[in-house]
């Protein structure tokens, strides 16, 4: 079993900022965060959806250029009116993974297709959590997260991701990666962060995404800190 409780705190999200544009061409893979619920998994090398065309390097191929986004002025999230309860779930990919972690307590748990990522839902839903686990538990976390800077890097213009913060923390060696990016279902700016959460051993068991508006960092940044501290993962063979 994996255990992460050692906290990586809010600070790591508002220090060395590293604002970069990604562009470049994807093939319309589209983001593979929680706004389509389909990703390269933590624990394997960045892989796109089936049938996308996804490298590393820069497209030469000509995208759509950035949009004018909407902005979205609902009421900022705030951190002390969320209410937490402890989630045992199953996802299931190479292994079978019970996880437990705790997360807004009225959100509503959706197991998504592929069932390697459980997503829980604000009821308003312009907020979400999104758990990944079920691969194998190889590498840091920060080769996790270079692998998802890669794939960002490979997506269309028209995706508008903006890459904030990168970070390691040397404790935990959780590494947790901040950015914007357009909603495509709205057409707003929308804030995410992803923080792949490492072990006792310091290998990759798990990732953790939120996302919400930009408005909503420090009750976001609380989320992911009382998901990641919290967190636990046991496997089982599938057969």
């Amino acid at each position: 079993m994996g255990v992460a409780g050692r906290g990586v705190g809010r600070a790591l999200l508002g220090s060395g900022l590293l604002a970069v544009t990604l562009l470049g061409g994807a093939g319309g893979y589209g983001l593979g965060l929680v706004t389509t619920g389909q990703q390269a998994s933590a624990g394997t090398a960045a892989a796109p959806l089936a049938g996308a065309s996804v490298s590393t390097t820069p497209s030469t191929t000509p995208s759509t250029p950035p949009r004018k986004l909407k902005q979205d002025n609902s009421d900022p999230l705030q951190a002390d009116e969320i209410r937490y309860r402890t989630r045992v779930f199953y996802v299931t990919s190479v292994v079978r993974s019970q996880v437990s972690v705790r997360v807004p307590s009225n959100w509503e748990m959706t197991l998504l297709d592929p069932p390697k990522d459980m997503k829980f839902n604000e009821p308003e839903r312009r907020r979400a959590v999104r758990i990944q686990g079920g691969f194998k538990i190889t590498r840091p976390p920060e080769d996790s997260m270079k692998a998802r800077i890669a794939q960002f890097k490979a997506l269309a213009a028209d995706k508008m991701v903006t890459v904030l913060t990168h970070e390691v923390d040397p404790a935990t060696k959780n590494a947790t990666l901040t950015y914007n990016y357009a909603d495509p279902e709205n057409n707003t700016l929308k804030l995410g962060m992803i923080r792949w959460v490492a072990d006792d051993e310091g290998l990759c068991m798990l990732e953790i995404a939120v996302t919400g508006l930009p408005q909503d960092k420090s009750a976001l940044a609380d989320i992911l800190d009382h998901a990641s501290e919290s967190a636990t993962r046991s496997d089982e063979p599938l057969n």
